[in-house]
């Protein structure tokens, strides 16, 4: 098992024990602004009616974004950051 897995499933436990589903979860991420990241986290989380906040770094080289949604799962917030680390120089906080 890679170490992607491992995590995911560590945290999925994690989320299960600790939060009481469906609940509202807080992603954040931190992207360069060179490319159009900020727009692809954007398009991921679009249709689940979420609030989506974004501040530039001090040096505008990043940008953090902060997703606000309500889901369903553990196994949905999972799902939600696995289609975003596929985001070139995405980073999860």
């Amino acid at each position: 098992m890679s170490d992607k897995a491992d995590f995911y499933d560590k945290l999925e436990i994690q989320l299960e024990d600790t939060t009481d589903f469906p609940a509202d979860y807080l992603y954040k991420f931190i992207v360069p602004t060179t490319e159009n990241q900020v727009l692809e986290v954007e398009r991921i989380f679009n249709n689940l009616g979420a609030v989506i906040t974004t501040k530039k770094s001090k040096t505008g080289k990043y940008v953090s974004v902060s997703i606000l949604v309500n889901l369903k799962s553990a196994s949905e917030v999972i799902v939600y950051y696995k289609k975003a680390a596929f985001i070139k120089g995405i980073i999860s906080l």
